[in-house]
């Protein structure tokens, strides 16, 4: 996922990306970044960037909801905005640091949860006085462990079977989705909750699988492998989500109302009309 400076993976290379594809369009656009990173570790959402400021013992809990355009939210985490390249990757890479990891047989430093590093988008269109929000999710997932191979025990054990559990539930919303079946298990594991607007909803999605070439993990391959082609006949349409001027004021009332703030509408309905 990070790469190293010599040869950048993936993270540094779409932050980069996208951050240049902003900048190409700020004449005539206002573009606002803010980003969140969590970790699924012993089924237990953990805040990453609350971390870097705080104990965790104080953090408060995490809840996985959807909003109004079926976009995945995490309420009570921490979002921080993002200005440019080299601040957005530092703010990754710190949080990065804080990611659960531990010794096996395979791996000196094997990941123990999976995380989610996730950007969010808004971007003020002058011209058509729209703003359209979208987000970019990298979902790093750990890899499915056998207990013999890996010498798993006690706490590193309890991690692997959160891993496979979290891993095979992920399995089956996939079936699910490839084989257009009606009912798709996303609530059967916080995992699939948070990727639920990825796999199955208004989104782009791209699965990079990694593999091994020995005939000692021949097995691990060739589920990898059946993943990934179960993954290839999932279907997306992918549409932009944009408000006009107007609903997006809308929006911002309601949203103040809820959280129990007055809200003048008289000088409101004087600005609109000026």
């Amino acid at each position: 996922m990070t790469g190293t400076a010599d040869h950048p993976g993936i993270t540094p290379r779409l932050i980069d990306l996208m951050f240049k594809s902003g900048d190409a369009l700020k004449g005539n656009n206002t573009i606002k970044y803010e980003a969140y990173m969590l970790e699924l570790y012993n089924d237990a959402l953990i805040d990453l960037f609350f971390q870097l400021d705080n104990h965790p013992d104080k953090a408060p809990k995490l809840e996985i909801k959807k909003n109004d355009k079926g976009m995945v939210v995490v309420q009570n985490i921490v979002v921080k905005p993002c200005t440019d390249t080299h601040q957005t990757l530092k703010l990754f890479d710190h949080a990065n640091k804080k990611r659960q990891v531990g010794a096996t047989k395979m791996n000196a430093e094997s990941s123990r949860s999976h995380s989610v590093f996730t950007i969010l988008i808004e971007n003020y269109n002058k011209t058509t006085k729209k703003t359209s929000v979208g987000k970019l999710s990298l979902v790093d997932l750990a890899g499915s462990e056998r207990a013999g191979k890996t010498g798993a025990t006690a706490d590193r054990l309890k991690e692997a079977q959160a891993i496979n559990k979290s891993l095979s539930a992920l399995g089956d919303v996939i079936s699910a989705l490839s084989t257009n079946e009606k009912f798709i298990p996303y609530r059967n594991n916080k995992l699939t909750q948070l990727m639920q607007d990825s796999l199955g909803g208004n989104a782009k999605t791209l699965m990079f699988v990694n593999i091994s070439p020995a005939d000692y993990n021949q097995e691990e391959t060739q589920t990898s492998l059946s993943y990934a082609s179960r993954v290839k006949l999932i279907t997306n349409n992918a549409n932009k989500n944009s408000d006009s001027e107007e609903v997006a004021k809308l929006k911002a009332i309601i949203k103040q109302l809820k959280a129990g703030h007055d809200v003048d509408l008289d000088s409101i309905a004087e600005g609109e009309s000026m």
